[in-house]
């Protein structure tokens, strides 16, 4: 599967769209990814998956957990291990500041997309609060309202 490319120029390598379904989003940072061998080229496959992937702060460092990159398909036995932690590559303030907003407010990190920018892998980091189930219908709601008056605005403007 091919990377679309965003309106910036970034080749998107992995998108997590259910993240806006179960989670209110808010701040977003862009973070490097410390990968090793043949991850970056499982990457820039697009063979990604972020669904179940989360981040978190520990020992004055950012990691991203729970990301799935595929093995290499033209890797040898010492292939990358599928499922780990990787290190997020954030500045001392950015980190502290993940810190502080997950630890007191509650609030979780959320990866929202991967993308190539001038040859690197990023993450797109935002802050979440998840949302309960009832959020999540209305916000179903509000979305087929918009639909619907989208469809009627069109409806008249061909009569």
């Amino acid at each position: 599967m091919e990377g679309k490319i965003s309106k910036s120029g970034f080749k998107i390598l992995s998108d997590n769209r259910s993240a806006g379904h179960q989670y209110y989003l808010s701040d977003r940072i862009e973070a490097g990814i410390a990968l090793v061998g043949t991850e970056v080229k499982s990457a820039k496959d697009s063979m990604i998956q972020l669904k179940e992937a989360f981040g978190e702060v520990a020992g004055h460092e950012a990691w991203l957990v729970n990301a799935h990159i595929s093995h290499y398909s033209h890797g040898n036995r010492m292939n990358h291990e599928v499922v780990r932690r990787r290190k997020l590559l954030l500045h001392r303030k950015e980190i502290d500041k993940l810190e502080e907003q997950t630890r007191e407010k509650g609030l979780t990190i959320v990866p929202t997309k991967i993308y190539l920018k001038n040859g690197k892998v990023k993450v797109e980091l935002a802050i979440g609060r998840g949302k309960k189930m009832h959020d999540k219908r209305e916000s179903e709601r509000a979305r087929e309202m918009d639909a619907e008056a989208r469809a009627a605005v069109r409806r008249r403007t061909k009569d």
